[in-house]
């Protein structure tokens, strides 16, 4: 059943996309399975912490560790408990063209807003041919489309130029989700002259440079979110003390995020634990390989997140 829309954005997008949108975490029981009742727990605390939209199947959500079956799975069940009250955006992994068109038609008849298509993970091939894969998929898809650039954590990256090229070539790629470094980011918004709307990433590292350099959303972890919502608001509210406000904000969460984003593994010991103790999950089973946490670094997440106060609603 499809409920009303809430949280409406604070930042405007040619698309009507934007705002805060965490990529959630894959929540496993004690048997390995996706843990439906932790999902849904988590799509419900991300609702009431003010999120402009939820998305899903990204590194955070460990989608290079999931079953194709898993991640079909996973897009029913989420979608099922957003049930219509914020835009849902779905990354696509597949490795081959085919693979990622049947996904995308997937994730639509699931009621999916829009997409995100990663090249496929395989370097060495001229750019052009990455080109043509991402092109190849969006023009079968009938939601808009965003492309993930992510030239840290993504074994192949795609330039600006490029990029550009597939805005120009494909008019439902409009989106994307840009997680180079802000300069970079910055060049793209405006040699482009804002023909995307573009998330920013990296758990919102360089979110306030992102956001003076036209970005109008963030896709982090869903760790400290809460925080990168009222980031946001200050941010659309536009007066000097709410702009101060932003950037206080900002300082006050950035030596948790700069901890988390040592490593993916990191993240997802330490970032998934802290977020599931904010939200009141108390069992936390890891997919192997995982690194367990220690003493040293429990006490670190706490201390640098001491002053977070209680999750919204």
């Amino acid at each position: 059943m499809t409920g009303p829309r809430m949280n409406p954005p604070p930042l405007p997008s040619r698309t009507g996309f934007a705002g805060v949108y965490p990529i959630l975490y894959a929540f496993f029981d004690s048997s390995g399975r996706l843990d439906a009742g932790a999902m849904r727990r988590q799509v419900e605390a991300c609702l009431a912490a003010g999120a402009h939209g939820i998305a899903i199947l990204g590194l955070v959500t460990e989608v290079n560790r999931l079953e194709t079956s898993e991640r079909r799975a996973l897009v029913e069940m989420v979608a099922r408990d957003i049930g219509g009250r914020v835009p849902l955006a779905v990354t696509v992994a597949e490795q081959s063209i085919a693979g990622q068109r049947e996904f995308v038609r997937m994730a639509e008849a699931n009621g999916a807003d829009w997409v995100i298509l990663q090249p496929p993970l395989t370097p060495g091939y001229p750019e052009a041919e990455y080109v043509k894969f991402i092109g190849a998929v969006a023009e079968s898809a009938r939601v808009p489309v965003g492309v993930q650039n992510n030239p840290t954590n993504l074994a192949v990256a795609l330039t600006n130029a490029s990029l550009q090229a597939l805005g120009r070539n494909h008019a439902n790629i409009r989106l994307l989700k840009g997680e180079g470094p802000a300069i970079n980011v910055a060049r793209l918004i405006a040699d482009s002259g804002g023909a995307f709307d573009v998330f920013c990433g990296h758990g919102g590292r360089e979110l306030m440079t992102n956001l003076r350099s036209g970005c109008v959303g963030l896709i982090p972890a869903p760790d400290v979110f809460d925080l990168q919502v009222r980031i946001f608001r200050h941010w659309a509210a536009g007066t000097p003390a709410d702009l101060a406000e932003a950037e206080r904000l900002h300082r006050s969460v950035l030596p948790f995020v700069t901890f988390v984003l040592q490593s993916l593994p990191i993240m997802l010991c330490y970032g998934k634990r802290l977020f599931a103790r904010r939200i009141g999950i108390t069992e936390i089973h890891d997919r192997a390989p995982a690194i367990a946490p220690g003493e040293f670094g429990l006490a670190e997440m706490a201390r640098l997140t001491s002053e977070l106060g209680p999750w919204p609603g």
